[in-house]
């Protein structure tokens, strides 16, 4: 196995989902930027492994994040990805209270292969190489099943068969507890009951959250890339309407849910978006954080920061570390009400943003610790 840890020099294209606009930077530049710690590249060419490991900060604990297997467009695009999704795990431990960092891994390729065990088993050496400071668990593109070929090679790995297993169950429940806390902000009553939710992505999480929506009477419209992920929820969940994944964001609906990749609340979604509330499990759903929290705030649209709305797989897995079983996990993950209704608190009386606000309390644990343990350091820029 090939092992590269940073590439000085490597050129990096940041597409306008991270920076609002092109532009080129080198990995450390990247890594400087959002305080990371290190990133590592691996290659096993016999076995068609191509795979990025980001630890983005340590400080509470070992770096957690899942991996994503997907069919990047680039190389370059993967990185990005991998920078942003393990800085978010960084936030979304501090704000939860879990005594974990941030990491997240990723994989170069097409996640439908049938070849699975070789690049599974690859990318747990790649993970056991790192001597514990990043733990893999399961993420887009990956399932439960690949995770045991990680175990073959690792310990360092979560969300295991016979264990907390799938976390995607309990972070459709945080969200969906979510959803009720913006309910209340936006409207002062948390019921779901007859407000048209318009739910973009289905699958474990966006179709298990449906499925809590479902059931407390929501109006459900859904979309997904995949038509049979569609026809799955229309034939399950009676009176759910569908529309392609173009027109999701029109919609006259009262809450906008994204559940599929990031980045989907942009210059281009904003002019058309009608959503009162936006809340759902997808990461990095502002393609710009900065210009578009404030462009939401100023429309006056309740926004759920994603890393809290969906920090429930990240509690999953923690109790699995901890030995909780699976009820103890599902009811910390609906502490994620209280934590959103604090934070859409400190939005109305600071006049922030409330991506900006939750930023603020994640910072604030951050930087706690690291007084506590003498290191004096400002805690990681957004």
């Amino acid at each position: 196995m090939a092992v590269l840890t940073v590439v000085p020099g490597a050129e990096v294209v940041e597409a306008s989902r991270e920076a609002g606009v092109r532009g080129r930077s080198g990995v450390f530049d990247m890594m400087a930027r959002r305080r990371h710690e290190q990133v590592a590249f691996w290659s096993e060419p016999q076995s068609g492994y191509r795979g990025i490991i980001a630890v983005h900060d340590t400080t509470l604990g070992p770096a957690l994040g899942g991996t994503r297997f997907w069919n990047y467009a680039s190389e370059e695009e993967a990185i990005v990805d991998a920078l942003r999704l393990s800085r978010g795990m960084t936030y979304k431990a501090a704000i939860t209270g879990v005594d974990l960092g941030g990491g997240k891994s990723v994989i170069v390729g097409d996640n439908r292969t049938p070849d699975r065990e070789a690049i599974f088993r690859a990318h747990g050496r790649a993970v056991n190489a790192l001597g514990g400071r990043y733990i893999t668990a399961e993420d887009v593109g990956t399932s439960v099943h690949d995770m045991e070929f990680v175990r073959k090679e690792t310990d360092h790995v979560a969300g295991l068969l016979g264990r907390s297993g799938d976390p995607s169950p309990v972070t459709a429940y945080g969200v969906y507890v979510g959803m009720k806390a913006c309910a209340k902000e936006r409207w002062g009553d948390a019921s779901l009951a007859d407000r048209h939710v318009a739910v973009q992505g289905l699958g474990n999480v966006g179709f298990n959250l449906c499925k809590y929506l479902a059931q407390e009477g929501a109006r459900l419209t859904v979309t997904d890339i995949r038509p049979g992920r569609v026809s799955t929820a229309l034939a399950a969940l009676p009176g759910t309407e569908a529309v392609s994944p173009a027109d999701i964001y029109g919609l006259d609906a009262d809450v906008f849910a994204p559940c599929a990749l990031g980045a989907v609340i942009n210059d281009d979604t904003l002019e058309v978006l009608k959503a009162q509330v936006v809340a759902g499990a997808a990461n990095n759903q502002l393609a710009n954080g900065r210009r578009h929290g404030e462009e939401v705030y100023r429309r006056g649209i309740v926004y759920a920061p994603d890393y809290v709305i969906n920090a429930g797989g990240l509690i999953n897995v923690y109790g699995e570390l901890k030995g909780w079983d699976v009820e103890r996990g599902k009811r910390q993950a609906g502490t994620i009400y209280d934590t959103l209704l604090r934070i859409f608190r400190l939005s109305r009386d600071e006049n922030v943003p409330a991506n900006a606000a939750a930023d603020r309390f994640a910072l604030e644990r951050l930087d706690e610790a690291r007084a506590a343990r003498g290191a004096g350091v400002r805690g990681n820029g957004a």
